[in-house]
């Protein structure tokens, strides 16, 4: 099974680019689920269909699903939720808050990945295209599960021990009560999920397409983006140059935004080499429904041989004998921190962060040197002795 995200910054066109993509995938004979994370759902609007919480047909073969928050959060969260609105009730608050405050901010777009996870163990897709949030609103997402593992890993553990000698004290002193052994058994569970989801997104199946416009301020955050993209582990294996107008035109404005966008584009296919750049021309119109999706698509991957092939890229992580190698490309040396504590190495590229748990091998050993080369960052460790 195939999975394709896209994401860019906000108003670059993602949802078209990703709807156009899921549409070809169904054209070619291909059983193709497209999902959004991003709460703005607009991808039944670019599909001219009516939203559905369970999997839709949109064309034949290409099936939309527009998750509905509230009742996955009762089948993913429903006993944390209930510890947590019971809590409040205890402290006073009344039914109205509690369920307002239960329902946290990002609880959608997490949702949204469990529910992705959910069908792509069905195996009744052959591609699942997903239309992100915008950037920073994906690389928090993206960085969640990991993130979260590293908390749980170190935590519940200790929290179970405790948790029978402490709950008297809790329920005395507090006067609330303490969670119960199946409230910390749903948070493994949805740890577990999480994890699950990571592991899918960041596989070999699996890939990112940047979506941006040849605008500067766009291109720059792209930039960032793929460092960042990489920085957690995730393959990159397009950039889509949406939104291009073609060359020509009588009139001085168009000639002015046609001179711009070429510069723009040249950065591109510059910066982000080797990876390919593909474009969609600026349209007549905009593109609503599955046949004006279907041509947005033809000229996207106009020349290409496959669309929906793996991506050949090896993962961004890797480890050997002696050596970790974390693609970084186009990280800022001034931006790039390298530490390390205990049994972990911690790289931050600007505002992201990355905690990454060595293996027994080299967690034993000291550093002997760190470089920033090409657009990888390599570790070394001394051949021997302890760290």
């Amino acid at each position: 099974m195939r999975v394709v995200l896209f994401t860019g910054k906000g108003g670059v066109g993602k949802t078209t680019v990703a709807a156009a993509t899921a549409t070809l995938a169904a054209r070619r004979g291909l059983k193709t689920l497209v999902v959004s994370t991003d709460t703005a759902h607009s991808l039944a609007d670019a599909l001219g269909v009516t939203p559905s919480p369970e999997p839709v047909e949109a064309a034949p073969g290409l099936h939309l699903q527009q998750v509905d928050t509230q009742r996955s959060l009762e089948r993913h969260w429903g006993e944390l939720r209930d510890y947590v609105r019971g809590l409040l009730g205890e402290l006073g608050l009344d039914e109205i808050t509690a369920e307002e405050v239960t329902v946290l901010p990002g609880a959608e777009e997490v949702i949204a990945l469990l529910e992705l996870r959910e069908q792509a163990r069905g195996g009744r897709w052959d591609v699942i295209v997903v239309d992100c949030a915008p950037t920073a609103e994906t690389l928090r997402l993206l960085a969640l599960p990991e993130a979260l593992d590293w908390h749980v890993s170190r935590l519940l553990p200790v929290g179970r021990r405790l948790l029978g000698a402490l709950s008297p004290v809790i329920r005395h002193v507090a006067k609330v009560s303490a969670p119960e052994t199946g409230v910390i058994s749903a948070g493994e569970r949805l740890h577990r999920a999480l994890m699950d989801v990571r592991e899918l997104l960041a596989g070999e199946s699996a890939s990112v397409r940047l979506v941006l416009t040849p605008e500067a301020v766009v291109v720059a955050e792209a930039r960032r983006t793929l460092t960042s993209l990489s920085l957690y582990g995730y393959r990159v294996d397009a950039v889509v140059a949406n939104r291009v107008f073609p060359a020509g035109g009588a009139d001085e404005w168009r000639r002015r935004w046609v001179e711009a966008q070429a510069r723009q584009l040249d950065e591109v296919e510059e910066s982000f080499a080797p990876l390919p750049v593909l474009t969609v021309p600026y349209l007549r119109a905009e593109p609503v429904g599955p046949g004006a999706l279907a041509e947005v698509a033809e000229a996207l991957y106009a020349g290409t041989d496959d669309p929906f092939a793996p991506p050949a890229a090896p993962p961004p992580l890797r480890f050997t004998a002696d050596e970790v190698t974390l693609a970084l490309p186009l990280a800022d040396r001034e931006t790039l921190d390298l530490a390390r504590k205990g049994d972990e190495i911690i790289v931050t590229a600007g505002p992201y962060r990355r905690v990454i748990a060595l293996p027994a091998g080299l967690a034993r050993r000291r550093i002997a040197s760190a470089a920033l080369r090409d657009g990888r960052l390599r570790v070394r460790f001394e051949a021997g002795g302890a760290k």
